[in-house]
C-alpha cells in the first residue's frame, strides 16, 4: 500500500473519532438537560399538587384552624422538614394578637416538645423577635441559621428543638396578618427562592379561604344575633334550648328558662325617644350578663358555695324581652334565686343621656320536666308565667304552673269570641239611674255595657281589659256611643221633662285618643237627634294624662260641641292638678273606694270632702259613684254633694226595666 494511503486512513480515522466525540458530548448534554427539564416538571407538578390540594381543602373546609392544619401538614410533607407550626388571630374578625393555634405537622417528633411548649405559651408582636418580623412586613421569611441569629429568641428556639433553619410566611385579609405558618429544619439551608415564591401563593390561597370563612361567620353571626347588644337572637335561643332540652332529657338532669320582660320601658321610648330606649337595652344586657357571674347559692357557713347549674345563656328576643337558658339546675329553687339575682341587679339606676332612669323586670320561670317535648313549649309557659307577673303588679318573679295554661286557653277563646261579637249582636246596655241626693229624683243614667256570650252574662271586667288590648274597644266604645243616643232620644220622648233625661257614656283612654272622636261624638247625636247637653261622657283620669296638651284640644271640641264632660273614677289615678283646672269638666265622680269608707274612715271623710271644696273652686259638680247605705247618703248630704248612684238607689237594669223606673217619679232615698 502507498505511503499516502496509510496517511489517509489515519486522518479519517482521526476525523471519526472526533465526530463520535462531539456526537457522545452532544448526547450527555441533551441527556442532562432532559433530566433537568424532567426535575423541574416534577417539581411544578409537585408544586401544582401542593396548591390545588390546599385550594381544594379550603373550598371544602368547614372551619379555618381545618384548612391550616392540612396546609401545615402538606408543606411539611412536600418540603421534607421537621417541624410545622400555625399561628392565629383567635377573635376574628376583630383584630387581636396572634396566638399559637396548637396546629402542628402530624409527624412531629417528640423531641421538639419543649420547642412546642416555648411556642404555645408566647404570642407574637410586630418586629418583636422571630417570627415577629413577618408581621411587620406581611412578607416571607428565610433564616439560614437560627444559632447564628444575633436574636435572642432565635438562639432559644434552635436550643429548645436542636433546630437550625427556619421560614414562615403570613396569610393576610386586607391590612391584617389573621394567621402565621412556621416551618423549622435541624439542618442549616440555603435561603430557597423558589418555595417562597411558592409559600406566597399558599398564603394567597389561605387568605381568601380565611376572608371567606370571616364573611360567612358574619352572615352567621348576623343571623343568630342581635345586632344592638350582641346577644344571641330569638332563633338562635330557640336552637340552643331545643339541643339543650334533649341533652337534659338524656342525662335525666333538668334545664329552666326565664322570660323577662322591662317594666316601665314604653315610658322610656315615649319620654326619651327610641335612641335612649336602644341605650337602656344596652345596658339592661350588659347588666343581666354580669348578674349571672358567678351564679353561686347561698349556704351555710359550714358548706362551700354550691353552683346554680351548669351553664347559662342570656338572649334577647327583641324590644325589651330577654330570656336566660340555664343548663343542669341543681334545685328547683334555683331558676327563682337567678331571677331575683337579675331584679336586684336591675334595681339601681341606669345613666341615660346624663339622667338616672329606673327601670325593672318581669320574670316568668319555666323548669324543664316530663310532658315538655320542645324548647317552644317552654318558652311559651315561661312567656305565660312573665304575663303572669306583670298583671300581679310587676317586678315580679313567678314559676309557670298548669293553671296558667288554663286561663291562657280561655282568655284566647274569649279573645276569639270578641272578634265576632260585634257582628253577632251579643253586646247589651245596662242603665244605673243617677239620682238627686235631695229629693231622689232620676235626672239621669249611666250606660253600662254588658256581654252575653253563650247565654251567660258576661261583667265589664272579664273582658273590657281584654277588648282594650285587642284594638277592640274603639269599635265597641262607638257601638255603645250610638246606642246609648238612640236610647236616650226615645226616653225624652217618652217622658218629657223640663230638664230632659241625660245619659253618661263612658270612654276609654284608647277612644279618647282618636283622631275622629268627635266626629263618632257629632254623628252619633245627629244620628239619634238628641241635644248635645243630655249626653255626659265619662272620661278616665288616665286619658287626659298621656297628652294633656292634646286632650285639653279634645274636650275644647266637645264642649264646643255641647257635650258635657265628667271626668270618670276621680282619685284612683294620676290626675295633675296643674291640669286639671284648664279641663273645660262639668263634673267629677268619687270613685266607689271613698264613699265605701266614709261611714266608718275619718280620712275616707276628709278625702271626700277636700274632693268637693276642689270641685266648688272650680265651678263643677259632683256625683258619688256606689252609694249603698242611707249612713252614706246622709255624709255626702252634709258635704254638700248632690248627685249619686248605686245600689241603694238601683242596680244597673235592663232597658226595659229602667223604662218602668222611669215611670216613677222619685226613688226613696232613705230605705
Amino acid at each position: 500500500m502507498p505511503p499516502d494511503a496509510n496517511d489517509s486512513t489515519v486522518a479519517q480515522l482521526a476525523l471519526l473519532s472526533r465526530r463520535l466525540e462531539r456526537e457522545h458530548r452532544a448526547r450527555l448534554a441533551a441527556e442532562v438537560l432532559a433530566e433537568r427539564g424532567l426535575r423541574e416538571l416534577y417539581q411544578t407538578q409537585q408544586e401544582l399538587r401542593l396548591l390545588v390540594s390546599i385550594a381544594d381543602t379550603a373550598n371544602q373546609a368547614s372551619s379555618i384552624t381545618e384548612v391550616l392544619r392540612f396546609a401545615v401538614t402538606s408543606i411539611c410533607n412536600h418540603t421534607g422538614w421537621e417541624v410545622g407550626h400555625a399561628y392565629l388571630n383567635h377573635h376574628l374578625p376583630a383584630a387581636s394578637p396572634l396566638r399559637s393555634a396548637r396546629i402542628w405537622n402530624d409527624s412531629i417528633n417528640p423531641l421538639f416538645a419543649e420547642l412546642r411548649d416555648l411556642t404555645e405559651q408566647r404570642s407574637l408582636v410586630a418586629s418583636n423577635g422571630w417570627p415577629g418580623r413577618v408581621l411587620a412586613t406581611r412578607q416571607p421569611a428565610w433564616i439560614r441559621d437560627l444559632a447564628a441569629e444575633p436574636d435572642a429568641e432565635c438562639r432559644k428556639l434552635s436550643a429548645a428543638g436542636q433546630i437550625r433553619a427556619a421560614f414562615a410566611f403570613p396569610v393576610t385579609v386586607g391590612d391584617d396578618v389573621v394567621a402565621l405558618l412556621e416551618f423549622y429544619c435541624t439542618r442549616v439551608r440555603d435561603e430557597d427562592h423558589s418555595l417562597l415564591l411558592l409559600l406566597s401563593q399558599v398564603g394567597i390561597q389561605l387568605s381568601r379561604a380565611v376572608e371567606r370563612k370571616i364573611s360567612q361567620d358574619r352572615l352567621l353571626y348576623d343571623a343568630t344575633h342581635d345586632a344592638l347588644t350582641g346577644l344571641p337572637n330569638r332563633k338562635s335561643f330557640r336552637q340552643l334550648l331545643a339541643q339543650t332540652l334533649l341533652e337534659a332529657q338524656q342525662r335525666n338532669t333538668q334545664c329552666a328558662v326565664l322570660f323577662i320582660d322591662l317594666d316601665h320601658f314604653k315610658l322610656v321610648n315615649d319620654s326619651m325617644g327610641h335612641h335612649a330606649g336602644d341605650q337602656l337595652i344596652v345596658q339592661v344586657a350588659c347588666r343581666i350578663r354580669s348578674s349571672l357571674q358567678p351564679l353561686e347559692l347561698p349556704t351555710s357557713p359550714d358548706q362551700s358555695a354550691q353552683p346554680f347549674c351548669a351553664a347559662a345563656l342570656v338572649a334577647r328576643l327583641g324590644g325589651d324581652e330577654f330570656t336566660i337558658l340555664l343548663d343542669n339546675v341543681i334545685t328547683e329553687s334555683a331558676p327563682l334565686q337567678v331571677a331575683e339575682q337579675i331584679q336586684e341587679a336591675l334595681k339601681q339606676p341606669f345613666q341615660i343621656n346624663g339622667q338616672d332612669v329606673f327601670t325593672g323586670a318581669s320574670i316568668g320561670i319555666t323548669l324543664s320536666a316530663p310532658g315538655y317535648y320542645s324548647g317552644d313549649e317552654i318558652l311559651r309557659d315561661a312567656d305565660l308565667a312573665m304575663y303572669q307577673a306583670k298583671s300581679r303588679g310587676k317586678s315580679r318573679c313567678i314559676v309557670f304552673d298548669r293553671s296558667m295554661r288554663d286561663q291562657a286557653a280561655r282568655r284566647l277563646t274569649i279573645e276569639n269570641d270578641l272578634r265576632r261579637a260585634l257582628t253577632k249582636q251579643e253586646f247589651l246596655l245596662n242603665y244605673q239611674p243617677i239620682v238627686a241626693l235631695d229629693n231622689g229624683e232620676i235626672i239621669g243614667f249611666e250606660a253600662l255595657i254588658r256581654w252575653r256570650r253563650a247565654g251567660d252574662i258576661v261583667p265589664p271586667s272579664d273582658f273590657i281589659p281584654i277588648a282594650d288590648e285587642m284594638g277592640l274597644i274603639v269599635p265597641i266604645g262607638h257601638w255603645v256611643l250610638e246606642e246609648a243616643c238612640r236610647t236616650l232620644r226615645d226616653w225624652q220622648n217618652q217622658f218629657p221633662r223640663e230638664k230632659p233625661i241625660t245619659i253618661g257614656v263612658n270612654v276609654s283612654p284608647r277612644q279618647f285618643r282618636q283622631p275622629n272622636f268627635v266626629a263618632q261624638v257629632r254623628q252619633a247625636l245627629a244620628n239619634a237627634r238628641v241635644e248635645p247637653s243630655a249626653l255626659t261622657l265619662e272620661i278616665t283620669e288616665g286619658a287626659t294624662m298621656g297628652n294633656p296638651e292634646q286632650a285639653i284640644a279634645t274636650l275644647l271640641e266637645l264642649r264646643n260641641l255641647g257635650v258635657k264632660l265628667s271626668i270618670d273614677d276621680f282619685g284612683t289615678g294620676y290626675s295633675s292638678l296643674s291640669y286639671l283646672h284648664r279641663f273645660p269638666l262639668h263634673a267629677l265622680k268619687i270613685d266607689r273606694s271613698f264613699i265605701a269608707r266614709i261611714d266608718g274612715s275619718f280620712q275616707s271623710f276628709q278625702v271626700v270632702n277636700s274632693i268637693m271644696s276642689l270641685a266648688n273652686n272650680l265651678g263643677i259638680g259632683v256625683v258619688a259613684e256606689g252609694i249603698e247605705t242611707t249612713g252614706q247618703v246622709e255624709h255626702l248630704r252634709s258635704l254638700l254633694c248632690r248627685f249619686g248612684q248605686g245600689f241603694h238607689f238601683s242596680k244597673p237594669l235592663s232597658r226595659a226595666d229602667a223604662h218602668q223606673l222611669l215611670a216613677q217619679s222619685l226613688l226613696c232615698v232613705t230605705r
